[in-house]
């Protein structure tokens, strides 16, 4: 069973629905037959590269949102404390953002060798936990390598267009499916979860997903068997 999760690395609720999901991922009898992948979903295609942003992270959202210093602070407070509780230390006072765009390339390259979801984790801690900047060349090449990739591939990803297409088809397809917000869950292509729901909701789409797609066991015998096929605020960041 296939899992698409359109994220973006700068989205803090993002990462916390990837606590939310992870828990109840684990708590699935199936787990080991779910294949899950990260897709790309830009939740501000047009920001600039983190050098040349000014100000802190909280004047940056007050500038882009037309709020207050004051609710910007309140708003980034209540998420601290809901990240807290799913065992994630946010520290926005170190949070640097940035555009994403290359973040969202390597985890193409990622994917293509196996290691997307450790990718996807360690960047979401670089951004959210340990103030990295996400569209700074070296450091997305030092976190690349820590996962296992290799420097000279990561470096020759970054410095041409490579995996552009693909973000770009990724979120082409968010337009399809009318994806707005992210986080966005799509399980086995049929079921959409949006935000980051608390884990119950997560396990029981899995428990429905999954008891669809499985065969049908007959109980009566005497025949020939058969089986057939029986929307950053509240819990998600939208554009």
């Amino acid at each position: 069973m296939k899992v698409e999760i359109w994220s973006d690395v700068v989205c803090p609720w993002c990462y916390i629905g990837k606590r939310r999901f992870e828990s109840a991922l684990a708590r699935f009898p199936h787990r080991d037959e779910v294949d899950v992948e990260w897709k790309s979903f830009e939740l501000d295609p047009g920001a600039e590269p983190t050098h040349e942003l000014r100000g802190t992270h909280a004047e940056q959202l007050a500038t882009k949102l037309g709020r207050s210093r004051d609710q910007i602070e309140q708003l980034l407070d209540q998420v601290t404390t809901t990240a807290a509780g799913e065992g994630l230390d946010f520290r926005f006072d170190l949070n640097r953002g940035g555009n994403s765009f290359d973040a969202h390339r390597l985890l193409h390259l990622a994917k293509a060798h196996g290691c997307q979801d450790q990718l996807k984790e360690r960047l979401d801690r670089g951004t959210f936990v340990e103030g990295l900047a996400v569209s700074d060349h070296e450091e997305l090449t030092a976190l690349a390598v820590e996962v296992g990739l290799d420097e000279v591939e990561v470096r020759a990803v970054l410095a041409s267009d490579r995996f552009a297409d693909d973000v770009r088809a990724d979120e082409t397809q968010a337009r399809a499916y009318r994806i707005s917000g992210v986080p966005f869950f799509v399980i086995d292509g049929k079921y959409g979860v949006s935000g980051a729901q608390p884990a119950d909701l997560f396990l029981q789409g899995l428990d429905q997903a999954w008891a669809e797609r499985s065969p049908l066991t007959p109980l009566v015998t005497g025949g020939p068997a058969t089986s057939g096929d029986v929307s950053c605020e509240g819990d998600s960041c939208a554009v």
